[in-house]
């Protein structure tokens, strides 16, 4: 758990392996409750090498002035993402 918006993470280690690499953030809305979009990747101990790109957003609720994870909502492909932003882009199109 965390104070601040800027240290919120989806960095995972174990036995001082980064097992999962945060490539980027964005923050999407800010408040009591806030919304952030990582873009990540996951070790692959078959080939030793990090996997493809992989997407999570991630809702967090600040209480005691601590934010902690709420919910989560993981992309797990580039293809998967292709489809989320062109769902959206049509919904925006049509309603704007």
């Amino acid at each position: 758990m965390t104070q601040a918006i800027d240290d919120l993470t989806v960095d995972y280690e174990e036995a001082g392996l980064l097992v999962t690499k945060q490539l980027d953030k964005v923050v999407l809305s800010k408040g009591a409750w806030t919304t952030v979009i990582y873009q990540y990747q996951e070790w692959d101990n078959a080939k030793q090498s990090y996997g493809a790109d992989k997407f999570t957003i991630r809702r967090y609720q600040k209480r005691g002035g601590v934010y902690q994870q709420r919910s989560k909502f993981n992309i797990s492909s580039i293809d998967q993402a292709k489809k989320i932003i062109e769902a959206l882009q049509q919904w925006i199109e049509i309603d704007h």
